[in-house]
């Protein structure tokens, strides 16, 4: 496919190094603000007395505030300021937060998620991840893209573990100054709208090089052959999103909460030690990547982690879920960094800003609806019907995944055979 991209040899000079710590740095500060959030929101509206289908419609609104935001950068962020879109981006999710504590409201709260782009999902998804995943391969070469990638999502895992320890501030504060339940809540997500504001600033500080090397214009014609790609790969990353919609880590921990009784501290431990896991697991992917290949590693990791989903559903008690659920996380997110390199590997540099976005999109738009389905399935079926259901669509994505791309290589890729 595309060869070496032009704009930047082996590692890049100072300027490229500092840019790409910037880059993951404001990721791995927005990480610790959406995991906090994640295991927050859907505890803290339980408390508000929400059942869980108005829990999925608050999370669902989140999701789709964040999917206008990627339709935004996907097609004006060449018109406007990145730097700008960037900052607003992370200080809106901050002041969204901040307005999900001021009402009990069911339209009020669903409104402050939509503006807010509140993520339920417990990982990042959102417009400041298409810039940065666009901005980020003109800072190395392509032998070290996926490596980049890891060591970016690396960051953001801890971030997300970090965030989940500190989503038990309700509990210390409950615990150790005498807060009621619901203002200790409340406490907790004004200090997520707080880190939000940091993230936002970060960027800031990036040189406006990194700024003027994505030169891709979403108003000049992709390649037929992007084209198809875009077309294919967009299709199946919709099948998986939808199947990961119904696995939001506000449901989740809804989940966890009603069926074994797992009080917010100890889903706190839970959650960072399953961030740490996928920590590990992206470093895993990089050098797994580099002996069998980015469609292999993404395919051979993700069904294993998606037969783990089925026994989660059907432990017989929290510590046998648990360990299912660190063995699924320690491999669920391996193809991760894989799938952001082999998309931006596959397209001309000039096109991975509108394929950044148009993939996330479409994911986003599967994440945005699925939590609304799942609510309602887990309060009218079962608790763990969400799970079986996002199992079977993972598998199926992964299988029609492996035969539909298992023939285009990335560059790196071409001379090797897997």
């Amino acid at each position: 496919m595309w060869q070496k991209d032009n704009l930047v040899m082996g590692d890049g000079g100072s300027h490229q190094v500092r840019d790409r710590v910037l880059i993951i740095s404001a990721a791995f500060l927005r990480s610790i603000a959406i995991s906090m959030m994640a295991v927050l929101l859907g505890l803290y509206l339980t408390q508000l007395k929400f059942d869980t289908r108005e829990i999925g419609w608050v999370v669902s609104a989140g999701l789709a505030g964040a999917t206008v935001s990627v339709v935004f950068v996907t097609i004006f962020s060449n018109r406007c300021n990145r730097r700008l879109v960037l900052c607003l981006m992370a200080w809106l999710s901050g002041l969204g937060a901040t307005l999900l504590i001021s009402s009990d409201t069911v339209p009020f709260l669903v409104s402050a998620s939509f503006f807010g782009m509140i993520n339920g999902m417990g990982r990042d998804r959102g417009a400041s991840l298409v810039l940065e995943q666009a901005l980020l391969p003109a800072t190395v070469s392509d032998q070290q893209r996926t490596v980049a990638f890891a060591w970016y999502n690396v960051l953001q895992d801890l971030g997300h573990g970090i965030g989940s320890l500190l989503a038990a501030t309700p509990f210390l504060l409950q615990r150790q100054f005498s807060f009621s339940v619901v203002d200790s809540y409340r406490l907790a997500i004004c200090a997520v709208a707080g880190v939000f504001a940091i993230s936002g600033t970060v960027y800031l500080f990036m040189s406006r090089s990194a700024f003027e090397s994505v030169v891709a214009n979403p108003f000049t014609a992709v390649s037929a052959q992007t084209r198809r790609i875009l077309v294919r790969i967009s299709t199946l990353f919709a099948l998986d999103s939808f199947g990961g919609g119904f696995l939001t880590a506000a449901l989740i921990s809804v989940f966890f909460h009603q069926r074994f009784g797992t009080s917010i501290e100890v889903l706190a431990l839970l959650y960072f030690a399953s961030r740490i896991c996928n920590a590990l697991s992206h470093l895993g992917a990089a050098w797994l990547a580099k002996r069998i290949g980015l469609v292999n590693t993404m395919v051979f990791t993700h069904i294993p982690s998606s037969l783990l989903l089925v026994t989660i559903a059907i432990a017989p008690n929290f510590e046998v879920a648990a360990v299912l659920f660190l063995l699924r996380e320690s491999l669920v997110e391996m193809d991760v960094p894989t799938r952001q390199s082999y998309v931006m590997a596959v397209v001309a540099p000039h096109e991975r800003t509108i394929a950044s976005g148009v993939t996330h999109l479409v994911r986003l738009a599967a994440w945005a609806t699925a939590p609304m389905f799942a609510g309602t399935l887990m309060k009218e079926v079962a608790l763990l019907t969400p799970l079986l259901v996002a199992a079977g669509m993972k598998i199926a994505y992964d299988v029609i995944l492996y035969f539909a791309f298992r023939g285009i290589k990335p560059p790196e890729e071409e001379v090797a055979t897997f």
